[in-house]
């Protein structure tokens, strides 16, 4: 029987592009990489009006030979939305802004991380971790698991950190200025895994009467410069032990890299925490910032980030990404009564989860 029919001859000319299409997707990662790596958002930006491609490649001091290349180059990336043309040359668009340096909405640590060989190796790794033994893709790729290896990998180590800190500028800026009345009234909070503090930094400007506590381990807090910081205290420890006692606790994106009996362990300890010895209060919770699948109102974008951030969890560590019957199986079996989701935070939602 023939593949290719009257019938069904557009169809199959659609589904091959859609694979091209589906198969090629690294271009655009890739393009996006060299665009930052050459700087070429920060020279539109400080061109301060249109920047021509004649301006745009004598300030990229590329091989003159090329420039027909640069312009394909910038063809892809108007294309993709990251830059617009307009007559007189190339502008930037709200995209852009997280292509910049020296900006709390930076990404470019994150594009930096993310299309290293570090991370895309183990997707080369996917079939041949199917049917072997290995916990995860990322040690079918490099022997050891990713806290093993960036524990020993400056350089790993040192992206991962700086990946995290920019997050948190960013999500402290944000979750402050649309989670408001999440914060009211609260006189104390733990950060759970908070780094070098760039969340809770965001926190306690915006409310001065939260005392805030950074947790994380011993060699994260010994590196941390914390001068300048107002009501901020850094605590060595490790959640798995124990958190500090405060009014709240505040875990950020780090649910989603554990499975469900770690996730269990590190939530009964919060609610330890909040409890105070068995001492409740009305306003005491654990504030969650993680991914919740499966929200109706969810758009395409969104959508299609939760099941890239699943499949890198899957990739790189033993956790994922989870729905909320999911999350709420972890609350109660940490001994939770009841939660509230609120989806404000683009593919990432603010959960209140309470004791």
């Amino acid at each position: 029987m023939d593949l290719v029919t009257e019938e069904n001859v557009d169809e199959l000319l659609k589904a091959q592009t859609h694979m091209w299409n589906h198969t090629l997707q690294f271009i655009k990662s890739m393009s996006l990489k060299c665009a930052v790596e050459l700087g070429i958002p920060d020279i539109i930006n400080n061109h301060d009006q249109p920047m021509p491609l004649s301006d745009l490649v004598s300030a990229l001091q590329v091989n003159p030979a090329k420039t027909h290349h640069v312009y394909r180059l910038m063809r892809f990336l108007v294309h993709s939305g990251f830059f617009s043309l307009q007559e007189e040359g190339y502008l930037l668009t709200p995209f852009s802004r997280f292509l910049l340096k020296d900006t709390s909405v930076g990404s470019i640590p994150f594009i930096s991380l993310f299309l290293d060989p570090i991370m895309m190796d183990p997707f080369n790794c996917l079939s041949r971790w199917l049917k072997n033994d290995d916990q995860t893709p990322f040690v079918t790729a490099f022997g050891k698991s990713l806290y093993e290896y960036a524990g020993h990998d400056i350089r790993a180590n040192n992206m991962v950190n700086e990946v995290t800190a920019c997050d948190s500028i960013f999500l402290g800026q944000v979750t402050t200025l649309k989670c408001k009345e999440v914060f009211k009234g609260l006189n104390s909070l733990v950060d759970v895994a908070g780094g070098t503090g760039n969340m809770s930094k965001s926190i306690a400007n915006a409310f001065p009467s939260i005392k805030c506590t950074i947790l994380d381990l011993p060699h994260v807090v010994a590196v941390v410069d914390s001068q300048g910081a107002k009501n901020l205290n850094f605590v060595a420890g490790d959640m798995f032990q124990a958190v500090p006692p405060a009014d709240a606790v505040l875990i950020k994106w780090v649910l989603c890299d554990w499975a469900d009996e770690y996730c269990v362990k590190i939530l009964k300890n919060c609610k330890e925490a909040i409890t105070r010895n068995g001492k409740q209060e009305n306003n005491n919770k654990v504030i969650i910032i993680d991914m919740v699948m499966g929200n109706k109102n969810s758009d395409d974008d969104c959508i299609e980030a939760e099941l890239f951030f699943d499949m890198a969890e899957m990739a790189y560590l033993t956790g994922k990404q989870r729905n909320e019957e999911e999350w709420a199986k972890l609350f109660f079996d940490a001994g939770f009564i009841k939660y509230k989701i609120n989806y404000v935070l683009g593919p990432r939602a603010l959960i209140e989860v309470y004791p």
